[in-house]
């Protein structure tokens, strides 16, 4: 059996896995719209009043697209590694031809497909529900690979920790305790004037997704589109978390146990 052949069986199984959750299908789409029903529309922004939805509505579309590109990956990989764990599969998957990074970038693949729709349904309703608009700009076209690399990247998170967990409910405690500073340390929903100065907030992964992201879809200019609110442009932006997500996507496949 070749690579595609074996990556596309598995990447079928995954698929059809999920769909059978239907707990978990149901909340993967629910969760978006609850976020922007809080966000977007009841607590809403206040571009003059200060604090923290102190921006427009626009400024905050990386925020929310972070939410579902930080957080479904995390869980949805790291608990389906503790799964297998549990069950003994990765015992039975290493007498055959898959790989590890075979099985994790079908497992990506799934995740992707699930995030896209997720992310397509968030963008959707934040136009329609909130003041945010979109710029019909070739460059929004960009928000494809930033949120493909964002989801490769946190399954690769997704994988580490579902490795050294000790169980799922272990995976499930160190997946929020890791997402929920990420999501408001990594210039997302908090504009960086109102973070310390000494914080790296450029170690964060997420940080560079989220100015990428802004940069295309927020502050575009007709006559320099790369240039993001924190002095970092779009492509830089893409480059950082391509780079992070090949580093720490090998590392998670790595990571994978061959045995139980």
């Amino acid at each position: 059996m070749s690579r595609l052949r074996r990556i596309t069986a598995e990447t079928r199984a995954a698929w059809h896995a999920f769909l059978r959750r239907r707990t978990a299908v149901f909340f993967t789409f629910f969760f978006p719209v609850i976020i922007v029903v809080i966000f977007g529309v009841l607590v809403q922004t206040q571009p003059t009043g200060g604090g923290i939805f102190a921006e427009p509505p626009g400024w905050y579309l990386p925020g929310y697209l972070a939410v579902v590109v930080l957080f479904t990956p995390l869980s949805r990989v790291g608990s389906e590694v503790a799964r297998h764990r549990d069950g003994n599969r990765f015992e039975k998957l290493a007498t055959t031809p898959l790989s590890r990074l075979e099985w994790l970038l079908a497992h990506t693949l799934v995740n992707i497909v699930v995030i896209g729709l997720a992310g397509l349904l968030l963008l959707g309703l934040l136009v329609a529900a909130t003041a945010a608009t979109l710029p019909m700009t070739p460059w929004l076209a960009a928000l494809v690979p930033f949120v493909v690399l964002g989801v490769a990247l946190f399954c690769g998170v997704g994988a580490i920790l579902g490795s050294l967990a000790d169980s799922q409910d272990g995976v499930i405690a160190a997946s929020n305790g890791l997402a929920l500073p990420l999501l408001f340390l990594s210039e997302t929903f908090v504009p960086p004037a109102l973070l310390p100065g000494w914080l790296p907030t450029w170690l964060s992964p997420l940080t560079h997704f989220s100015r990428g992201v802004r940069a295309v879809a927020y502050e575009v200019q007709p006559t320099g589109f790369l240039t993001g609110g924190s002095g970092a442009g779009a492509v830089e932006s893409l480059l950082i978390v391509s780079v992070s997500a090949a580093v720490l996507f090998v590392v998670g496949a790595q990571l994978l146990p061959r045995t139980d």
